[in-house]
């Protein structure tokens, strides 16, 4: 039993490092040959975890493996554009300046249902308002707007507005995020001074978050 742990933990630790060493993506982003290569390893390192007679190596090679030939095809698709339509294929327009293309739709085996499903989850519930649809790789839609139904920002305006910054979490359930400090260009002093002047401490505050202006927020923990 104990030795089923420890092959079980080692194999989620090596699983872990090559899903790491792939890049940070959702499964819904995943490209093919990443979708692919995550079902192997997982399947693979399954094998030595149920069975204790079989050698740790016979999981850990062909993990390491996958993960060699995933880097590297990876890294052909970054220089060879040929390789990536290869193997990723490419984006596909399915709405051709507000015509729906229904031989493309058909290729894709995409019905009517499934485009209005992601266009809804673009905010779009009328298929006049589109202009362009465009089916990408990792199975995502992008969609552009009609002119007449883009959102009016203040640059269209000729309005002045303020500069901002992004707000990062420097204080998160007490612990200090030094990495989101040096974004902010701020340090222990200055955090320390402001969490003073509060009538605070680290402990106080459940999360607090800041930007390079040094404009802040607080939110304080909440007390049983």
């Amino acid at each position: 039993m104990i030795i089923s742990t420890i092959r079980t933990v080692l194999l989620y630790i090596i699983i872990i490092f090559a899903v790491r060493m792939m890049g940070k993506r959702q499964i819904s982003e995943m490209q093919t040959s990443e979708l692919v290569i995550t079902l192997l390893m997982s399947n693979i390192a399954s094998i030595p975890m149920q069975d204790t007679d079989q050698s740790m190596l016979s999981g850990v090679i062909p993990i390491m493996i996958l993960l060699s030939c995933e880097i590297f095809i990876s890294y052909l698709m970054l220089k060879k554009a040929r390789v990536r339509r290869l193997i990723c294929g490419k984006p596909v327009i399915v709405i051709n300046d507000g015509k729906i293309e229904q031989q493309a739709m058909s290729q894709l085996r995409i019905s009517t249902e499934d485009l209005y499903e992601q266009l809804r989850q673009k905010d779009v519930f009328d298929i006049e308002q589109v202009a362009y649809a465009i089916l990408e790789t990792n199975g995502k839609m992008s969609v552009f707007k009609k002119a007449e139904y883009l959102s009016v920002t203040p640059h269209d305006l000729e309005i002045q507005t303020d500069d901002s910054t992004l707000q990062v979490v420097i204080i998160s359930d007490g612990e200090i995020a030094n990495s989101s400090m040096r974004f902010c260009g701020v340090g222990t002093n200055w955090l320390y001074a402001t969490l003073q002047n509060e009538n605070l401490t680290l402990k106080d505050v459940f999360i607090m978050t800041a930007d390079k202006y040094k404009n802040y927020k607080i939110i304080r923990k909440e007390r049983n």
